[in-house]
């Protein structure tokens, strides 16, 4: 019974989400599809993170997606929606050729090729004048679906589904218990049977396109794209925030963090333009130091002790 009331909650939340246009304007519709975005960004973050991996490329990924979809357009006369299925698959491709180098790599070593990596497509873009149009970036002939707002809502509402879709199998599948078994000990995984790199190489590709994925969106939603923009580092850092405060390892987890962290942060792009990177940076600081299991963390917690002080009473 617990477990169809589950079910019957996210379907409803599901419905109510589906709706938001019938109900919301322009503006606060361009602010839900932003905190989706986050959203996705996170939650892919954290599905990688499971196997203990710390990747600082999202940014990059997200940024390369962005620039496959548009040039596709551009160069290619793609359809818009045609090229953010390409994207993904462009950034799984990527993902997968660098996966047989980077992945051998452990911790920050790990983590700060990935973040090399981000700076690496940025310069690329902004150097190749003739084709990704330099450091002005590149325009759209039109933007998808003509700009209306209910259905860039619902492209990015899609994406965050699949997203979420995705991380929840990696949690209900074997995928969960190999990536936990990497993270916890990776010498007792591969003793006992675990295959470390096709496991590493399948969630940093699937993440990968998720990524990238979520960057085509992005440019086909506003039209235009620039390195700066493309590649710009609050795809790192409020997406790393988010899981973090919700709470990592799970999809709950970034989700509840996007939602919280998500609003604020159109407040504190508002009130402080150039310095709002810098509460990020706070955020996740204070996190790791005080509330490692994040707010998710925290809850289960709390719920695991209700029960043990009503078992201890009966």
């Amino acid at each position: 019974m617990k477990l169809k009331g589950s079910y019957i909650a996210v379907v409803a939340a599901a419905a109510i989400v589906i709706a938001f246009p019938a109900f919301l304007g322009a503006y606060p519709l361009n602010v839900a599809r932003s905190v989706m975005t986050y959203m996705a960004l996170a939650i892919s973050w954290d599905m990688l993170l499971r196997s203990g991996q710390i990747s600082f490329g999202i940014a990059g990924l997200f940024g390369l997606g962005s620039y496959a979809s548009a040039l596709a357009v551009l160069r290619g006369g793609m359809n818009p929606f045609a090229s953010v299925l390409f994207a993904a698959a462009f950034a799984a491709l990527v993902a997968f050729a660098l996966g047989f180098a980077i992945l051998r790599l452990r911790a920050m070593y790990f983590s700060i090729t990935t973040l090399a990596l981000m700076e690496i497509f940025r310069i690329v873009m902004q150097n190749l004048h003739d084709f990704s149009g330099g450091p002005e970036g590149v325009v759209l002939p039109k933007i998808i679906f003509d700009g209306y707002s209910p259905a860039l809502y619902w492209l990015c509402l899609g994406g965050l589904f699949l997203t979420i879709g995705v991380s929840w199998y990696f949690e209900k599948s074997k995928m969960h218990l190999a990536l936990t078994a990497i993270r916890n000990d990776e010498t007792s995984a591969r003793s006992n049977g675990v295959n470390i790199f096709k496991y590493l190489l399948i969630a940093f590709v699937a993440t990968s396109a998720l990524q990238g994925m979520m960057g085509a969106i992005q440019v086909q939603s506003y039209g235009f794209t620039t390195p700066d923009t493309a590649f710009d580092a609050n795809f790192l850092m409020l997406p790393m925030a988010m899981a973090l405060l919700g709470g990592i390892h799970s999809t709950i987890g970034p989700m509840a963090g996007a939602v919280l962290l998500g609003i604020a942060s159109e407040w504190l792009k508002l009130k402080i333009p150039y310095g709002h990177l810098v509460v990020y940076g706070v955020i996740i600081i204070l996190v790791i130091l005080f509330m490692p299991q994040g707010l998710f963390g925290l809850a289960r917690k709390a719920m695991r002790n209700r029960r043990k002080a009503g078992a201890n009473n009966e």
